[in-house]
């Protein structure tokens, strides 16, 4: 069971009852003061008139399609999202769990605000999402990671699946014997994971795409099948294809009618009932 909503995610958080969530994950505009883009193109091959080569040498010939993207630029970010915080937590479960998933520029900020609202005592990680794509500064130490937020509604009491951990190799086999190189280790609060590729089939043209093993590995260790999932910035809906695919439910948000029409599509090759109902910003939950 999924739901797709296109409206104002805080009139959305409004209507929700509460503690009727078990987790939710959300991945905001980060307030770069920039508009975020992407060109959206497809290849085709043509050998004479081609621009770019490909496998074995064959050319490919790029055709741009148009653009995408949103303006990620807030007056006063905290005014913005605080509210939005607020009534996360009134609709989480007692065992749920917020991920919150941010830049360095207001990370800190953030921070600060969810120690207030949650309890200082509620933060349990800060996870460093860490990647190795994209321009080299010469004249900074080039910004290669995000940070996510891990809050707890009970500290004493939340969802972490330990078994459900994948496994990633060691940086160094040798020293550890056979048996536990080939098991692999349990990964730490340094998440290394490449980007979406730009053209790979995970792909959907979303300028602010989030690759979907970082979003399985959250919903696989901090929920169980059955649950319900929250994003209401879902953007391209990376969220709502790990729960599905992972069989819990999910509540997609988002004002954008590009994000809405780009989830639908994404999600109507899961199961038909995967997805219960497409709700417009004027129906109700």
């Amino acid at each position: 069971m999924g739901k797709i909503i296109l409206g104002d995610n805080l009139e959305v958080l409004r209507k929700l009852g509460d503690s009727t969530v078990d987790l939710v994950y959300i991945d905001p505009p980060f307030n770069t003061g920039k508009r975020q883009q992407r060109i959206r193109m497809k290849t085709i091959r043509d050998e004479t008139a081609g621009d770019r080569f490909g496998f074995q040498g064959k050319r490919y010939r790029t055709i741009r399609l148009g653009l995408s993207g949103y303006d990620d630029c807030f007056d006063d970010f905290l005014e913005h999202i605080e509210p939005r915080f607020i009534e996360t937590k009134r609709v989480l479960k007692h065992n749920g769990s917020f991920f919150f998933h941010i830049d360095y520029r207001e990370v800190h900020y953030c921070k600060v605000l969810l120690d207030q609202i949650f309890g200082r005592d509620a933060f349990i990680n800060e996870i460093i999402w860490a990647y190795d794509y994209g321009a080299r500064s010469k004249t900074k130490w080039p910004a290669k990671h995000d940070t996510i937020l891990w809050y707890a509604k009970d500290p004493d009491s939340y969802t972490f699946n330990f078994e459900e951990m994948d496994r990633i190799p060691y940086m160094a086999p040798g020293l550890v014997g056979k048996e536990k190189a080939a098991r692999g280790k349990t990964p730490t609060d340094v998440w290394w994971h490449t980007i979406v590729s730009p053209n790979g089939k995970e792909k959907t043209g979303y300028a602010t795409q989030k690759p979907l093993g970082v979003l399985e590995r959250i919903v696989k260790v901090h929920s169980k099948p059955g649950d319900i999932l929250l994003d209401y910035y879902a953007g391209s809906g990376t969220l709502g294809e790990a729960a599905a695919k992972l069989r819990r439910d999910f509540i997609l948000v988002d004002n954008s009618p590009e994000a809405f029409e780009i989830m639908t599509k994404r999600l109507a090759v899961y199961k038909p009932e995967c997805i219960s109902g497409l709700l417009s910003k004027q129906e109700q939950i």
